[in-house]
């Protein structure tokens, strides 16, 4: 049988398009399996030393900032994306960072105190989140029920958020109205001639969280 230039080329190209067919079928990227690791859910517990609080309250002379510990809390994920998490903060440990000695320790007692946030009865405050709405890019809008001297109230605030296979990582500002959890001490809506003695209801928690993969 004669074998014409034409029948070579074209049972090379039949052999030719098998291997390459046979090659896309048999392996699989390197940077395929990556994605799959880090897609679906993951949870990554919090991790107290190396994340922080910080707390400024602020009145019609000043202000004063300090900072409180983390006791506990969850970063939940979905493909990359924050989807839930709870926090508890050890009310125990609030300090005062702007004053020194035993201005700041006076200035840390009252505010355990009754007056504030009576540590001694709600040692712990707590936060869940209940929704969260992507906001593109790490950015996330966050609504959750914080809970200080055992009141619960819905919360909103903006907040950034990071994940990969190991760690994640979450910032947020919240602006606190104090009254909503009955620390009424010096607050001008409940109290008439305070003058220059009133603080304000309002006061900002800045928390920065660092988060390990559980089983990682």
């Amino acid at each position: 049988m004669k074998i014409t230039r034409m029948n070579l080329l074209a049972t090379a190209a039949i052999v030719a398009t098998g291997l390459i067919g046979f090659s896309f079928i048999n392996v699989t990227p390197a940077s395929v399996a990556t994605t799959e690791e880090v897609a679906g859910k993951a949870s990554y517990k919090a991790d107290p030393a190396t994340s922080s609080i910080a707390w400024k309250a602020y009145k019609v002379t000043g202000q004063h900032n300090g900072a409180v510990t983390l006791k506990s809390g969850q970063l939940d994920f979905n493909d990359n994306k924050l989807t839930g998490g709870t926090f508890e903060i050890d009310m125990t440990s609030m300090t005062v960072l702007d004053l020194q000695g035993d201005m700041a320790g006076k200035l840390a007692g009252h505010l355990k105190s009754d007056d504030f946030f009576s540590v001694a009865n709600h040692p712990s405050a707590k936060l869940v989140i209940t929704a969260v709405t992507s906001k593109g890019n790490g950015a996330y809008s966050i609504t959750g029920d914080l809970t200080i001297k055992g009141i619960s109230k819905p919360i909103t605030f903006d907040a950034t958020a990071s994940s990969d296979k190991t760690k994640s990582h979450a910032e947020a500002t919240l602006k606190i109205n104090r009254t909503n959890y009955d620390i009424r001490y010096r607050s001008a809506n409940f109290f008439e001639n305070l003058g220059d003695k009133a603080i304000y209801d309002e006061f900002d928690i800045t928390v920065k969280i660092e988060a390990f993969k559980q089983g990682a």
